[in-house]
């Protein structure tokens, strides 16, 4: 009896094993790589301003395929001519599908905030991103910049671009009990506005991103793959796959959600940020979710 019985849970064990593994090669068989990613260039600023196609070229090299720019020293087309950075992109088998602009420089000078529409449509651009509003004291004040938003995005959305708001941590931290970066996503309309989600900045402030993704997921068409540790109680960014944030699980999630665009943005590094880009793009390139 004791033989039987010690058969029967060995075959019961042996179908659960194979059960399991079972379940792991399903699950691995579905895991894919995310192809193509982007580089935001903020990334690089200490090199740009200095060498704008130069740098470029470098990162095309590492296999970044997209690229997000910024309102650097040259503005955000890096002192080019819209049809010249296209062309220059073209050629490097890139893509520029969005910039972070001086928002809140712009907001209340109508002819500066044309010329930029403008100059990112001629570049085919896709997308114009508020980088950072800042902390909002009163929902009042929150208010008056969802409702803003709504009016950018309207004049956005008139030259074919699609407007956008990119979060730091402040956004995600509770004011009177409740997030501002939902009460945006909630006073602001969907044909106007849509918004970038900075991985890093969500998991610093505490939120949980698969359950506001699960939430708010529509709503997002970016993200900025970002990674994290902390140190002396302050997040000091690092090399992806060196830091918090689990993306293989929170990149499967924002690939559900439907996010469109996956770019690499490093702030802080070990040694010297081409260096940390190459190492995130070798990083990017072996990762399957």
């Amino acid at each position: 009896m004791q033989r039987r019985s010690f058969l029967k849970q060995s075959g019961l064990l042996t179908a659960g094993a194979f059960a399991l593994s079972q379940s792991d090669l399903l699950a691995n068989a579905f895991a894919k790589p995310i192809n193509p990613f982007g580089a935001q260039l903020y990334s690089v600023r200490d090199a740009m301003p200095k060498d704008p196609k130069g740098v470029m070229t470098q990162l095309a090299q590492m296999g970044y395929k997209q690229f997000e720019s910024y309102g650097g020293p040259q503005g955000f087309l890096w002192g080019m001519e819209p049809r010249e950075i296209k062309s220059f992109l073209d050629g490097l088998g890139v893509k520029m599908v969005s910039t972070h602009f001086n928002y809140r420089g712009e907001v209340d000078k109508p002819d500066q905030l044309k010329k930029s529409i403008e100059m990112a449509h001629d570049a085919g651009l896709t997308y114009l991103l508020c980088p950072f509003y800042g902390p909002q004291k009163t929902w009042d004040d929150w208010k008056k910049v969802a409702d803003q938003f709504n009016t950018v995005g309207e004049e956005v959305k008139k030259a074919g671009l699609k407007f956008g708001y990119h979060n730091h941590d402040y956004s995600f931290r509770p004011l009177d009990g409740k997030l501002p970066q939902e009460f945006l996503l909630d006073n602001t309309d969907p044909k106007y506005v849509m918004f970038e989600l900075d991985l890093c900045w969500i998991d610093v402030a505490g939120v949980n991103t698969e359950e506001h993704l699960k939430k708010y997921g529509k709503r997002y068409e970016l993200c900025h793959v970002k990674d994290y540790t902390v140190k002396d109680g302050k997040p000091v960014q690092n090399d992806l796959g060196k830091g918090n944030v689990d993306f293989k699980k929170t990149l499967r999630v924002a690939m559900n959600s439907g996010i469109k665009y996956f770019l690499v943005e490093q702030e802080q590094y070990p040694e010297s940020s081409l260096l940390s880009m190459k190492n995130d793009a070798e990083y990017m390139k072996k990762l399957s979710v």
